[in-house]
Protein backbone atom coordinates (compact mmCIF):
# COMPACT_ATOMS: atom_id res chain seq x y z
CA UNK A 1 0.00 0.00 0.00
CA UNK A 2 0.66 3.48 -0.22
CA UNK A 3 3.59 5.67 -0.31
CA UNK A 4 6.44 7.31 1.89
CA UNK A 5 6.19 8.03 4.91
CA UNK A 6 5.21 11.96 4.82
CA UNK A 7 2.05 10.67 2.77
CA UNK A 8 3.59 12.30 0.06
CA UNK A 9 2.98 9.25 -2.72
CA UNK A 10 -0.74 9.30 -3.33
CA UNK A 11 -3.60 7.92 -0.96
CA UNK A 12 -2.61 5.40 1.49
CA UNK A 13 -4.23 1.82 1.31
CA UNK A 14 -4.49 -0.57 3.45
CA UNK A 15 -2.69 -4.19 2.45
CA UNK A 16 -5.51 -6.08 0.53
CA UNK A 17 -4.87 -9.18 2.71
CA UNK A 18 -6.07 -7.76 5.55
CA UNK A 19 -9.07 -6.26 4.65
CA UNK A 20 -9.79 -9.72 2.83
CA UNK A 21 -9.43 -10.72 6.77
CA UNK A 22 -11.43 -7.90 8.26
CA UNK A 23 -14.34 -7.57 5.93
CA UNK A 24 -14.95 -11.32 6.21
CA UNK A 25 -14.58 -11.62 9.88
CA UNK A 26 -17.03 -8.66 10.26
CA UNK A 27 -19.30 -10.55 7.83
CA UNK A 28 -21.77 -7.13 7.94
CA UNK A 29 -19.02 -5.24 6.01
CA UNK A 30 -20.56 -2.18 6.78
CA UNK A 31 -18.16 -0.68 9.55
CA UNK A 32 -15.39 -1.56 7.00
CA UNK A 33 -16.95 0.11 4.28
CA UNK A 34 -16.68 3.43 6.58
CA UNK A 35 -13.21 3.03 7.60
CA UNK A 36 -11.63 0.89 4.69
CA UNK A 37 -9.74 2.23 1.86
CA UNK A 38 -11.10 4.77 -1.01
CA UNK A 39 -10.20 2.50 -3.43
CA UNK A 40 -10.09 -1.58 -4.36
CA UNK A 41 -7.77 -3.55 -2.06
CA UNK A 42 -4.80 -4.59 -3.83
CA UNK A 43 -2.14 -1.83 -3.82
CA UNK A 44 -0.23 -3.14 -6.41
CA UNK A 45 -3.53 -3.74 -8.76
CA UNK A 46 -2.61 -7.51 -9.90
CA UNK A 47 -1.14 -9.13 -7.85
CA UNK A 48 -2.44 -8.83 -4.15
CA UNK A 49 -4.37 -11.34 -1.62
CA UNK A 50 -1.78 -14.67 -2.99
CA UNK A 51 -3.67 -16.56 -0.33
CA UNK A 52 -7.54 -15.35 -0.09
CA UNK A 53 -7.61 -16.04 3.61
CA UNK A 54 -11.50 -16.92 2.46
CA UNK A 55 -13.77 -18.26 5.10
CA UNK A 56 -10.96 -19.07 7.78
CA UNK A 57 -11.34 -15.51 9.12
CA UNK A 58 -15.19 -15.36 9.50
CA UNK A 59 -14.08 -17.31 12.33
CA UNK A 60 -12.18 -14.51 13.65
CA UNK A 61 -15.57 -12.28 14.08
CA UNK A 62 -16.20 -15.00 16.94
CA UNK A 63 -12.82 -15.70 18.18
CA UNK A 64 -12.30 -15.07 22.07
CA UNK A 65 -8.84 -16.69 23.01
CA UNK A 66 -7.99 -20.45 24.07
CA UNK A 67 -10.19 -19.95 27.60
CA UNK A 68 -8.82 -20.12 30.71
CA UNK A 69 -10.35 -19.98 34.49
CA UNK A 70 -10.04 -16.38 35.10
CA UNK A 71 -13.20 -15.39 37.18
CA UNK A 72 -12.85 -11.74 37.24
CA UNK A 73 -15.34 -9.33 36.05
CA UNK A 74 -14.52 -7.19 33.24
CA UNK A 75 -14.50 -4.17 35.27
CA UNK A 76 -11.49 -5.77 36.87
CA UNK A 77 -9.67 -6.83 33.86
CA UNK A 78 -6.69 -5.29 31.91
CA UNK A 79 -7.92 -3.20 28.75
CA UNK A 80 -6.19 -3.26 25.28
CA UNK A 81 -6.71 -0.37 23.11
CA UNK A 82 -6.57 -1.02 19.28
CA UNK A 83 -5.40 2.86 18.21
CA UNK A 84 -5.69 1.60 14.53
CA UNK A 85 -9.52 0.94 15.34
CA UNK A 86 -9.54 -0.27 11.55
CA UNK A 87 -7.98 -3.86 12.69
CA UNK A 88 -10.03 -4.78 15.93
CA UNK A 89 -10.82 -8.31 14.72
CA UNK A 90 -14.21 -8.43 16.52
CA UNK A 91 -17.75 -7.93 15.42
CA UNK A 92 -19.94 -6.50 16.00
CA UNK A 93 -19.72 -4.32 18.84
CA UNK A 94 -16.56 -1.73 19.92
CA UNK A 95 -15.59 -4.15 23.00
CA UNK A 96 -14.63 -7.80 23.57
CA UNK A 97 -13.61 -9.81 26.58
CA UNK A 98 -11.08 -12.36 25.70
CA UNK A 99 -9.83 -15.51 27.56
CA UNK A 100 -6.08 -15.60 26.61
CA UNK A 101 -3.91 -18.59 28.34
CA UNK A 102 -2.50 -16.39 31.06
CA UNK A 103 -5.84 -14.41 32.02
CA UNK A 104 -8.35 -12.38 30.33
CA UNK A 105 -8.61 -8.72 29.02
CA UNK A 106 -11.22 -6.41 27.79
CA UNK A 107 -10.12 -5.31 24.25
CA UNK A 108 -12.12 -2.39 22.42
CA UNK A 109 -11.67 0.40 19.61
CA UNK A 110 -12.99 3.19 20.94
CA UNK A 111 -10.54 5.72 22.34
CA UNK A 112 -13.02 7.13 24.99
CA UNK A 113 -10.89 5.07 27.36
CA UNK A 114 -7.55 5.73 26.15
CA UNK A 115 -5.86 7.54 29.64
CA UNK A 116 -7.61 5.14 31.73
CA UNK A 117 -5.63 3.39 34.58
CA UNK A 118 -6.79 0.35 33.41
CA UNK A 119 -6.08 0.62 29.67
CA UNK A 120 -2.54 -1.43 29.73
CA UNK A 121 -1.45 -1.06 25.82
CA UNK A 122 -2.03 0.56 22.86
CA UNK A 123 -2.11 -1.45 19.78
CA UNK A 124 -0.76 0.16 16.46
CA UNK A 125 -0.95 -0.51 13.50
CA UNK A 126 2.35 0.45 11.39
CA UNK A 127 0.94 0.99 8.35
CA UNK A 128 -0.96 3.74 9.63
CA UNK A 129 1.01 4.77 13.07
CA UNK A 130 2.43 8.43 12.16
CA UNK A 131 4.70 10.02 14.65
CA UNK A 132 2.97 13.63 14.04
CA UNK A 133 -0.10 12.22 15.90
CA UNK A 134 1.05 9.64 18.33
CA UNK A 135 -0.83 10.03 21.70
CA UNK A 136 0.71 12.36 23.92
CA UNK A 137 1.62 12.72 26.42
CA UNK A 138 3.07 8.93 26.77
CA UNK A 139 1.71 7.65 29.82
CA UNK A 140 4.07 5.44 32.49
CA UNK A 141 1.32 2.62 32.87
CA UNK A 142 1.01 1.89 29.06
CA UNK A 143 2.72 -0.13 26.74
CA UNK A 144 3.00 0.39 23.10
CA UNK A 145 2.43 -2.54 20.56
CA UNK A 146 2.98 -2.62 17.03
CA UNK A 147 1.45 -4.42 14.97
CA UNK A 148 3.38 -4.43 10.84
CA UNK A 149 3.00 -7.41 8.89
CA UNK A 150 2.91 -4.93 5.95
CA UNK A 151 5.85 -3.76 3.55
CA UNK A 152 8.67 -1.54 5.00
CA UNK A 153 8.10 1.09 2.49
CA UNK A 154 4.49 2.21 4.45
CA UNK A 155 6.14 3.26 7.33
CA UNK A 156 10.54 3.80 7.14
CA UNK A 157 10.14 5.41 10.58
CA UNK A 158 9.84 1.51 12.12
CA UNK A 159 13.21 0.73 10.13
CA UNK A 160 15.63 3.38 12.56
CA UNK A 161 16.23 2.48 16.17
CA UNK A 162 14.06 5.94 17.54
CA UNK A 163 11.10 4.69 15.40
CA UNK A 164 10.66 0.69 16.40
CA UNK A 165 12.15 1.39 20.15
CA UNK A 166 8.99 3.39 20.93
CA UNK A 167 7.49 0.33 21.14
CA UNK A 168 7.51 -2.48 23.35
CA UNK A 169 6.07 -5.40 21.78
CA UNK A 170 6.26 -6.01 17.52
CA UNK A 171 4.58 -8.82 15.43
CA UNK A 172 6.10 -7.66 12.02
CA UNK A 173 7.55 -9.80 9.65
CA UNK A 174 10.91 -10.76 10.50
CA UNK A 175 11.32 -13.45 12.76
CA UNK A 176 13.88 -11.69 15.80
CA UNK A 177 9.89 -9.94 16.79
CA UNK A 178 8.16 -10.36 19.54
CA UNK A 179 5.57 -12.18 17.75
CA UNK A 180 6.90 -13.11 14.03
CA UNK A 181 4.64 -12.60 10.86
CA UNK A 182 7.32 -14.13 8.57
CA UNK A 183 5.47 -17.24 6.58
CA UNK A 184 2.01 -14.96 6.63
CA UNK A 185 1.62 -16.00 3.06
CA UNK A 186 2.18 -19.24 3.03
CA UNK A 187 -0.61 -21.76 4.05
CA UNK A 188 1.62 -24.60 4.69
CA UNK A 189 3.32 -27.28 2.76
CA UNK A 190 0.38 -28.86 0.18
CA UNK A 191 -0.11 -25.14 -1.07
CA UNK A 192 3.88 -25.62 -2.15
CA UNK A 193 3.37 -29.12 -3.48
CA UNK A 194 0.41 -28.18 -5.77
CA UNK A 195 1.58 -29.44 -8.91
CA UNK A 196 3.05 -27.55 -11.77
CA UNK A 197 2.01 -27.51 -15.51
CA UNK A 198 3.92 -30.19 -17.65
CA UNK A 199 7.24 -29.02 -19.31
CA UNK A 200 5.75 -29.94 -22.63
CA UNK A 201 2.85 -27.50 -22.06
CA UNK A 202 4.83 -24.99 -21.25
CA UNK A 203 7.39 -25.71 -24.27
CA UNK A 204 4.16 -25.57 -26.14
CA UNK A 205 3.02 -21.91 -24.98
CA UNK A 206 6.85 -20.57 -25.99
CA UNK A 207 6.35 -21.73 -29.31
CA UNK A 208 3.12 -19.71 -29.62
CA UNK A 209 5.29 -16.87 -28.78
CA UNK A 210 4.73 -16.20 -25.14
CA UNK A 211 7.94 -15.52 -23.76
CA UNK A 212 10.08 -17.55 -21.18
CA UNK A 213 9.50 -14.86 -18.18
CA UNK A 214 6.56 -12.89 -16.67
CA UNK A 215 6.47 -9.84 -15.36
CA UNK A 216 2.94 -8.57 -13.70
CA UNK A 217 3.42 -5.22 -11.78
CA UNK A 218 1.26 -1.96 -11.06
CA UNK A 219 2.54 -0.70 -8.58
CA UNK A 220 5.77 0.77 -10.05
CA UNK A 221 7.32 3.45 -7.88
CA UNK A 222 8.90 1.77 -4.89
CA UNK A 223 12.08 1.77 -2.71
CA UNK A 224 13.44 -1.38 -4.39
CA UNK A 225 13.28 0.12 -7.69
CA UNK A 226 12.29 -3.07 -9.31
CA UNK A 227 11.65 -1.38 -12.86
CA UNK A 228 14.86 -0.10 -13.27
CA UNK A 229 16.37 -3.78 -12.82
CA UNK A 230 13.64 -5.42 -14.80
CA UNK A 231 13.94 -2.71 -17.87
CA UNK A 232 17.92 -3.58 -18.45
CA UNK A 233 16.83 -7.09 -18.33
CA UNK A 234 14.45 -6.85 -21.46
CA UNK A 235 17.48 -6.46 -23.35
CA UNK A 236 18.59 -9.47 -22.98
CA UNK A 237 15.48 -11.96 -22.98
CA UNK A 238 11.85 -11.75 -23.49
CA UNK A 239 10.02 -10.76 -20.82
CA UNK A 240 6.38 -10.23 -21.29
CA UNK A 241 4.74 -7.85 -19.04
CA UNK A 242 1.18 -7.75 -18.36
CA UNK A 243 0.31 -5.01 -15.65
CA UNK A 244 1.28 -1.13 -15.87
CA UNK A 245 4.92 -0.83 -15.46
CA UNK A 246 6.95 -1.43 -18.06
CA UNK A 247 3.64 -3.07 -19.97
CA UNK A 248 4.37 -4.91 -23.24
CA UNK A 249 1.56 -7.03 -23.60
CA UNK A 250 -2.02 -7.43 -23.20
CA UNK A 251 -3.90 -10.04 -21.40
CA UNK A 252 -5.66 -12.47 -24.07
CA UNK A 253 -9.38 -11.84 -22.86
CA UNK A 254 -11.40 -9.53 -21.28
CA UNK A 255 -12.10 -11.65 -18.08
CA UNK A 256 -8.15 -11.80 -17.52
CA UNK A 257 -7.81 -8.01 -18.13
CA UNK A 258 -10.46 -7.33 -15.58
CA UNK A 259 -8.25 -6.37 -12.44
CA UNK A 260 -10.62 -7.19 -9.69
CA UNK A 261 -10.37 -11.10 -11.39
CA UNK A 262 -6.96 -10.31 -11.16
CA UNK A 263 -6.39 -9.40 -7.11
CA UNK A 264 -7.88 -12.85 -6.23
CA UNK A 265 -6.53 -16.47 -6.93
CA UNK A 266 -8.83 -16.66 -9.64
CA UNK A 267 -8.33 -20.15 -11.75
CA UNK A 268 -8.21 -18.87 -15.15
CA UNK A 269 -5.93 -15.98 -14.17
CA UNK A 270 -3.70 -19.01 -12.29
CA UNK A 271 -3.86 -21.43 -14.87
CA UNK A 272 -2.98 -18.73 -17.80
CA UNK A 273 0.26 -17.28 -15.43
CA UNK A 274 1.17 -21.07 -14.26
CA UNK A 275 2.13 -21.57 -17.95
CA UNK A 276 5.49 -18.99 -18.03
CA UNK A 277 8.48 -21.13 -17.02
CA UNK A 278 9.86 -18.15 -14.88
CA UNK A 279 7.92 -15.40 -12.97
CA UNK A 280 9.72 -12.27 -12.01
CA UNK A 281 9.36 -11.88 -8.02
CA UNK A 282 11.01 -8.46 -6.76
CA UNK A 283 9.52 -7.35 -3.63
CA UNK A 284 8.61 -3.40 -3.67
CA UNK A 285 11.41 -3.51 -0.60
CA UNK A 286 14.23 -5.13 0.56
CA UNK A 287 14.48 -6.23 4.02
CA UNK A 288 15.22 -9.60 5.70
CA UNK A 289 12.13 -12.22 6.18
CA UNK A 290 10.17 -9.42 4.06
CA UNK A 291 8.18 -12.35 1.80
CA UNK A 292 4.94 -12.06 -0.07
CA UNK A 293 3.06 -13.48 -2.34
CA UNK A 294 5.26 -12.14 -4.91
CA UNK A 295 7.29 -15.78 -4.06
CA UNK A 296 4.97 -18.17 -2.91
CA UNK A 297 2.39 -18.16 -5.59
CA UNK A 298 5.22 -18.90 -8.37
CA UNK A 299 6.13 -21.92 -6.49
CA UNK A 300 2.54 -22.62 -5.65
CA UNK A 301 2.06 -22.58 -9.51
CA UNK A 302 5.36 -24.40 -10.16
CA UNK A 303 6.45 -21.59 -11.71
CA UNK A 304 10.69 -20.48 -10.94
CA UNK A 305 10.27 -17.20 -9.23
CA UNK A 306 13.41 -14.91 -10.00
CA UNK A 307 13.32 -13.14 -6.60
CA UNK A 308 14.97 -9.99 -5.13
CA UNK A 309 13.55 -8.97 -1.76
CA UNK A 310 15.03 -10.46 1.45
CA UNK A 311 18.38 -11.28 1.48
CA UNK A 312 17.42 -14.32 3.75
CA UNK A 313 15.37 -15.59 1.82
CA UNK A 314 16.98 -18.88 1.28
CA UNK A 315 16.82 -19.72 4.99
CA UNK A 316 13.08 -20.48 3.96
CA UNK A 317 12.99 -22.16 0.94
CA UNK A 318 11.89 -25.75 0.42
CA UNK A 319 15.36 -26.80 -0.73
CA UNK A 320 18.78 -25.54 -2.30
CA UNK A 321 17.10 -25.38 -5.42
CA UNK A 322 13.66 -24.11 -5.87
CA UNK A 323 14.16 -20.26 -6.79
CA UNK A 324 16.85 -18.35 -8.99
CA UNK A 325 18.23 -15.22 -7.23
CA UNK A 326 19.03 -12.25 -9.32
CA UNK A 327 21.53 -10.70 -6.76
CA UNK A 328 23.78 -14.16 -7.43
CA UNK A 329 24.25 -12.40 -10.73
CA UNK A 330 26.53 -9.92 -11.74
CA UNK A 331 24.52 -8.37 -14.42
CA UNK A 332 20.79 -8.55 -16.03
CA UNK A 333 23.01 -10.21 -18.49
CA UNK A 334 24.10 -13.05 -17.04
CA UNK A 335 21.13 -14.17 -15.16
CA UNK A 336 19.34 -13.74 -19.06
CA UNK A 337 21.91 -16.09 -20.32
CA UNK A 338 21.38 -18.21 -17.23
CA UNK A 339 17.24 -18.12 -17.43
CA UNK A 340 18.08 -19.42 -21.94
CA UNK A 341 20.26 -21.97 -20.75
CA UNK A 342 17.50 -23.27 -18.50
CA UNK A 343 14.75 -22.50 -21.06
CA UNK A 344 16.59 -24.39 -23.53
CA UNK A 345 17.40 -27.49 -21.30
CA UNK A 346 14.15 -28.75 -19.55
CA UNK A 347 15.97 -31.27 -17.42
CA UNK A 348 17.95 -28.47 -15.67
CA UNK A 349 14.70 -26.66 -15.32
CA UNK A 350 13.14 -29.03 -13.79
CA UNK A 351 15.59 -29.51 -11.06
CA UNK A 352 13.85 -26.33 -9.82
CA UNK A 353 11.01 -28.39 -9.06
CA UNK A 354 11.92 -30.75 -7.50
CA UNK A 355 10.56 -30.03 -3.99
CA UNK A 356 6.87 -30.78 -5.25
CA UNK A 357 7.83 -34.74 -5.11
CA UNK A 358 7.01 -36.71 -2.24
CA UNK A 359 9.38 -35.69 0.32
CA UNK A 360 10.76 -32.95 -1.59
CA UNK A 361 10.47 -30.47 1.03
CA UNK A 362 14.29 -30.87 3.19
CA UNK A 363 14.09 -27.39 4.83
CA UNK A 364 13.59 -28.34 8.80
CA UNK A 365 13.60 -25.31 9.59
CA UNK A 366 10.75 -23.94 7.49
CA UNK A 367 8.77 -27.39 8.49
CA UNK A 368 9.09 -26.54 12.18
CA UNK A 369 8.21 -23.03 11.78
CA UNK A 370 4.82 -23.93 9.94
CA UNK A 371 4.07 -26.68 12.58
CA UNK A 372 5.55 -23.82 15.65
CA UNK A 373 3.05 -20.86 14.57
CA UNK A 374 -0.32 -21.10 16.25
CA UNK A 375 -2.10 -18.83 14.05
CA UNK A 376 -3.10 -19.95 10.66
CA UNK A 377 -3.54 -19.22 6.91
CA UNK A 378 -6.82 -19.81 5.61
CA UNK A 379 -7.48 -22.02 8.35
CA UNK A 380 -10.75 -22.59 10.11
CA UNK A 381 -9.02 -24.22 12.94
CA UNK A 382 -6.56 -21.99 13.80
CA UNK A 383 -7.03 -18.23 15.23
CA UNK A 384 -5.95 -15.30 12.77
CA UNK A 385 -2.95 -13.32 13.97
CA UNK A 386 -4.36 -10.67 14.63
CA UNK A 387 -6.48 -12.68 17.29
CA UNK A 388 -3.10 -14.42 18.24
CA UNK A 389 -1.03 -11.32 19.11
CA UNK A 390 -4.03 -9.80 20.97
CA UNK A 391 -3.77 -12.62 23.27
CA UNK A 392 0.11 -12.64 23.38
CA UNK A 393 0.01 -9.10 24.55
CA UNK A 394 -2.75 -10.03 26.96
CA UNK A 395 -0.55 -12.42 28.26
CA UNK A 396 2.25 -9.93 28.38
CA UNK A 397 -0.52 -7.38 30.41
CA UNK A 398 -1.36 -9.61 32.77
CA UNK A 399 1.92 -11.20 33.86
CA UNK A 400 3.13 -7.43 34.32
CA UNK A 401 0.09 -6.52 36.78
CA UNK A 402 1.18 -9.37 38.96
CA UNK A 403 4.70 -8.62 38.89
CA UNK A 404 3.77 -5.09 39.88
CA UNK A 405 1.34 -5.97 42.21
CA UNK A 406 3.88 -8.46 44.37
CA UNK A 407 6.60 -5.22 43.87
CA UNK A 408 4.17 -3.19 45.74
CA UNK A 409 3.62 -6.04 48.38
CA UNK A 410 6.68 -6.64 49.04
CA UNK A 411 7.35 -2.97 49.61
CA UNK A 412 9.94 -2.38 46.89
CA UNK A 413 12.01 -5.84 47.83
CA UNK A 414 11.06 -7.74 44.80
CA UNK A 415 11.99 -5.16 42.05
CA UNK A 416 9.47 -3.72 39.70
CA UNK A 417 9.08 -5.18 35.98
CA UNK A 418 11.85 -3.56 34.07
CA UNK A 419 10.02 -2.74 30.61
CA UNK A 420 10.69 -4.62 27.72
CA UNK A 421 12.00 -2.55 24.82
CA UNK A 422 11.76 -3.22 20.91
CA UNK A 423 15.18 -3.73 19.34
CA UNK A 424 15.86 -2.33 15.67
CA UNK A 425 16.07 -5.71 14.25
CA UNK A 426 12.42 -5.79 14.72
CA UNK A 427 12.45 -4.05 11.26
CA UNK A 428 15.66 -2.68 10.09
CA UNK A 429 15.44 -2.51 7.15
CA UNK A 430 18.47 -1.02 4.89
CA UNK A 431 18.34 2.61 2.74
CA UNK A 432 17.15 1.83 -0.64
CA UNK A 433 18.98 1.44 -3.18
CA UNK A 434 18.62 1.67 -7.02
CA UNK A 435 17.23 -1.38 -8.92
CA UNK A 436 20.33 -1.12 -11.10
CA UNK A 437 23.37 0.74 -11.36
CA UNK A 438 24.79 3.17 -8.48
CA UNK A 439 23.13 6.03 -6.54
CA UNK A 440 26.08 8.00 -7.77
CA UNK A 441 25.28 7.07 -11.71
CA UNK A 442 21.69 8.36 -11.17
CA UNK A 443 20.88 11.89 -12.96
CA UNK A 444 20.16 14.92 -10.66
CA UNK A 445 16.40 14.71 -10.77
CA UNK A 446 15.58 10.91 -10.62
CA UNK A 447 12.48 10.79 -9.14
CA UNK A 448 13.22 7.53 -7.26
CA UNK A 449 15.98 9.21 -5.35
CA UNK A 450 14.15 12.44 -4.56
CA UNK A 451 11.28 10.23 -3.16
CA UNK A 452 12.86 6.98 -1.29
CA UNK A 453 15.75 8.82 -0.22
CA UNK A 454 14.75 11.51 1.22
CA UNK A 455 11.38 9.40 3.01
CA UNK A 456 13.92 7.02 4.66
CA UNK A 457 16.27 9.49 6.51
CA UNK A 458 13.21 11.66 6.90
CA UNK A 459 11.60 9.11 8.84
CA UNK A 460 14.60 8.68 11.15
CA UNK A 461 14.29 12.03 11.94
CA UNK A 462 10.53 11.57 12.92
CA UNK A 463 11.41 9.11 15.41
CA UNK A 464 14.15 11.33 16.89
CA UNK A 465 11.62 13.95 17.25
CA UNK A 466 8.54 12.06 19.00
CA UNK A 467 11.20 10.29 21.02
CA UNK A 468 12.33 13.88 22.53
CA UNK A 469 8.74 14.92 22.51
CA UNK A 470 7.56 11.89 24.76
CA UNK A 471 10.96 12.16 27.18
CA UNK A 472 9.79 15.71 27.47
CA UNK A 473 6.31 15.08 28.71
CA UNK A 474 4.94 17.08 25.62
CA UNK A 475 1.17 17.02 25.30
CA UNK A 476 0.47 19.29 22.23
CA UNK A 477 1.09 16.90 19.25
CA UNK A 478 1.40 20.84 16.83
CA UNK A 479 5.09 20.88 18.43
CA UNK A 480 6.24 17.89 16.54
CA UNK A 481 6.97 19.95 13.93
CA UNK A 482 9.00 22.47 16.27
CA UNK A 483 11.43 18.92 17.00
CA UNK A 484 11.68 18.30 13.17
CA UNK A 485 13.03 21.78 12.66
CA UNK A 486 15.30 21.39 15.75
CA UNK A 487 16.58 18.46 14.42
CA UNK A 488 17.25 19.34 10.79
CA UNK A 489 19.04 22.43 12.58
CA UNK A 490 21.24 20.27 14.36
CA UNK A 491 21.92 18.10 11.48
CA UNK A 492 23.06 21.13 9.24
CA UNK A 493 25.44 22.16 11.79
CA UNK A 494 26.88 19.24 12.07
CA UNK A 495 27.52 19.05 8.09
Amino acid sequence: GGGPGMGGAGPRRGPAGLWVTLALAWAAGAALAAEGPAEPCGAEGWEQDAVPPGAAFVAAASYRGPGNNDTRSNKALPILLWWSGSLFPHFPGDTERIDCRRGSCLVTRSRRGARHRRTKALIFYGTDFRAYEAPLPRLPHQTWALFHEESPMNNYVLSHSPGIRLFNYTATFRRESDYPLTLQWLPGTGYLRAPAVPLAEKDAWRRKGYGPVLYMQSHCDVPSDRDRYVRELMKYIQVDSYGKCLHNRELPSERLRDTSTATTEDSEFMTFIARYKFHLALENAICDDYMTEKLWRPMHLGAVPVYRGSPAVRDWMPNNLSIILIDDFDSPQELAKYLDFLDKNGEEYLKYLEYKNIDGIKNQFLLESLEKREWGVNDMTLPNYLNGFECFICDKENTRVKEEQEHKKSRGKIPAPRPHIAQVKHMGCPMPSPGFGSVEGLSEGDSWKEMWLQDYWQSLDQGEALTAMIHRNESHQGRFWDYMHEIFLKRTRQH
